[in-house]
């Protein structure tokens, strides 16, 4: 027994009644509340104080234990300011503050398949106008293939009067 710490496995558990759950929930709106009266009236720190007060009142354990536990970090954490710019930390938006109607933003995906189809419309649009390369081309064998079928058409016309 010497070398060993007193655990806490044998403590006795403390649970919250559900009557003292109500009362933390009401006392949460009521603060609430007289913070929206205190943002419209434009009050002072002197506003502020009864509202530490009524808080320790109220409900003592489990938001002093939220405060703690918010203030332990795991491990090294405590120690260690760790900046991780691949981290995003996760930030809830109001209905109110969401922008529908803004531009959104596109992904690259996106954007590059948007450019690749208007690329393909321009080209499309050269190309039907003749000024491709391409279309030159395509041209230029047409003009060919007419010729040669107008000689065969001709020689053919040629037999059959000969004939």
């Amino acid at each position: 027994r010497a070398g060993r710490k007193g655990g806490h496995k044998g403590r006795a558990r403390q649970y919250t009644s559900p009557e003292e759950i109500d009362a933390q929930l009401q006392a949460e709106k009521q603060k609430a509340r007289e913070e929206e009266e205190q943002g419209e009236d434009g009050g002072d720190g002197a506003a502020g104080d009864p509202k530490k007060e009524k808080k320790s009142l109220d409900s003592d354990e489990s938001e002093d234990e939220e405060d703690d536990y918010q203030q332990k970090r795991k491990g090294v954490e405590g120690l260690i300011d760790i900046e991780n710019p691949n981290r995003v930390a996760q930030t809830t938006k109001k209905v109110t503050q969401l922008d529908l109607d803004g531009p959104k933003e596109l992904s690259r995906r996106e954007r590059e398949e948007i450019e690749k189809q208007k690329a393909k419309e321009r080209y499309m649009k050269m190309h039907l106008a003749g000024k491709t390369e391409q279309a030159k081309a395509d041209l230029a064998r047409l003009a060919i293939i007419r010729k040669q079928r107008e000689e065969a058409a001709r020689k053919k016309e040629e037999e059959r009067k000969g004939k």
